[in-house]
């Protein structure tokens, strides 16, 4: 819903914070601050490589030029996936991808395997990240900004500013 200059109307403004990480971990995995909350929390579960391979895998994806995808994917490979990584993934044997397709890489040859990890984490991890203290705590500090007096006084200017 717009107002009259195609700008979202008050009543459906974008979320912020916490309260836009807890509606989906696309969310979460498109706010930095987010990203950042959510390997401190898979860090205490031994699981930050999942994220790490999803964000490699992301930043793979806008790769440009042969060398550098090359170079890349085999970073990717030796960290995540080869039996020797030294953060390797837990995906299915059957997906992982042998070092010989390393020589022809293309944008998209880590789909599979980073939606099998996203899928893991979205299902797994990302449930019990949101009844973390690392989010909670952010999120009640966020709150607490929020209700600030600074922030109530500078709420109360705008709305004198645009109401008048």
């Amino acid at each position: 819903i717009n107002d009259g200059e195609g700008h979202p109307s008050s009543s459906h403004q974008a979320l912020k914070g916490t309260s836009k990480w807890a509606t989906s971990l696309e969310n979460l995995l498109e706010d930095p601050e987010g990203v950042k909350r959510f390997r401190e929390f898979l860090k205490k579960e031994f699981s930050e490589e999942n994220v790490l391979f999803w964000l490699a895998c992301e930043e793979f994806k806008k790769t440009q030029g042969k060398k550098q995808m090359q170079e890349k994917a085999k970073e990717i490979y030796m960290t995540f996936l080869s039996s020797k990584a030294s953060s390797q993934v837990n995906v299915e044997g059957q997906s992982r991808l042998s070092e010989t397709i390393l020589e022809t890489p293309h944008p998209l040859m880590f789909q599979k395997l980073q939606d099998q990890i996203f899928n893991l984490m979205k299902y797994d991890s990302y449930s019990r990240f949101l009844k973390s203290d690392i989010f909670l705590n952010q999120k009640k500090s966020e709150e607490q900004e929020e209700n600030s007096p600074e922030a109530q006084t500078a709420a109360k200017r705008a709305s004198r500013i645009y109401n008048t």
